[in-house]
């Protein structure tokens, strides 16, 4: 096991990225001011504390690049994670921008790899903090010879852990198509001057048995108004996303869920609940689904065997 202790006067990306796995990369408090992509596999990140190691960036969706193109939502990460079986532990990952309806999307993490682990790690942006590949069909065809194709392009789906996170935005902040768990999870919403959030965003395709699995999380808000965030809504056709025994603040509208605009995404996003302790009387539309017990038992065995195999 190679280990390496850096410093915020170090180069993340050129010390990590010369590494071949495994190995251990410790991170001294401080502010690491990169925009980094990990491309190395099997390397474990450790933060000395979550609270002063803090990686962070500005980048912004429209912003000019050099190619003289805007930044583009996918573009704006801080760190992006190309590398498999890399894990995070004990550390910040933050985009510090802080109004969306002026600069865009802001992405903090990106995580375009299929096996991704996440401990007692804070992801702090507002809107589009995480995502997670795959990539929907139509944007690997859209998005060529724009995005490198290692960010871009993923084969099959990927699954992404998160345990003992905060992770906070507005808009959409937990987007994408990876089969994901969240588990005993801080999902914050915060202030937004359009007056209206969503906290995820799932883009699945119907092939996807697995979506996004939010367990035991504390959902809460720091500036989000009363009854303007939704717990999801499907940012394309069959997105999938599950709720289960959650706690859920005022912030949070009756109604749960959001079919996406204009669109009739209603009629075939699979999003479900089971278990909510709501600070409010729920009414969740009727095209959103109340778990039996069995059913979400199911899915929160599933989740506990993912985080038993790290």
């Amino acid at each position: 096991m190679k280990i390496l202790r850096l410093t915020p006067s170090d180069n993340l990306e050129n010390a990590i990225n010369g590494l071949t796995g495994p190995a251990e990369i410790y991170l001294s408090n401080g502010v690491y001011r990169q925009k980094t992509e990990i491309k190395a596999n099997n390397v474990t990140v450790i933060g000395e504390d979550r609270f002063k190691t803090i990686i962070t960036y500005d980048d912004y969706a429209n912003k000019i690049h050099a190619d003289g193109k805007e930044y583009n939502t996918f573009r704006t990460y801080t760190l992006c994670i190309t590398g498999e079986n890399v894990k995070l532990y004990n550390l910040t990952v933050e985009n510090s921008n802080t109004n969306p309806a002026e600069v865009g999307q802001c992405v903090a993490l990106s995580v375009n790899s299929k096996n991704f682990y996440a401990e007692n790690v804070r992801l702090k942006s507002t809107q589009d903090t995480l995502f997670m590949s795959p990539f929907p069909d139509d944007l690997v065809l859209r998005y060529r010879g724009f995005i490198p194709h290692n960010q871009l392009y993923m084969e099959g789906s990927g699954v992404h852990l998160f345990k003992n996170c905060e992770i906070s935005g507005t808009v959409d902040f937990i987007f994408g198509c990876a089969e994901a768990y969240f588990y005993k999870c801080d999902i914050i919403s915060l202030a937004d001057e359009r007056n209206i959030g969503f906290i995820a965003a799932p883009a699945h395709s119907l092939k996807q048995e697995r979506g996004f699995n939010f367990v035991n999380c504390n959902l809460s808000a720091d500036g989000a108004n009363k009854a303007t965030v939704y717990l999801a809504r499907p940012w394309r056709d069959f997105g999938k996303c599950d709720f289960i025994s959650c706690n859920t603040g005022g912030h949070i509208n009756p109604q749960l869920f959001d079919k996406w605009n204009d669109t009739e995404r209603d009629k075939t996003a699979r999003f479900s609940y089971h278990g909510l302790d709501c600070a409010f009387t729920p009414s969740p539309v009727g095209w959103s689904k109340a778990l039996i017990k069995d059913e979400a038992d199911k899915i929160i065995n599933i989740c506990k065997a993912k985080f038993s195999a790290e």
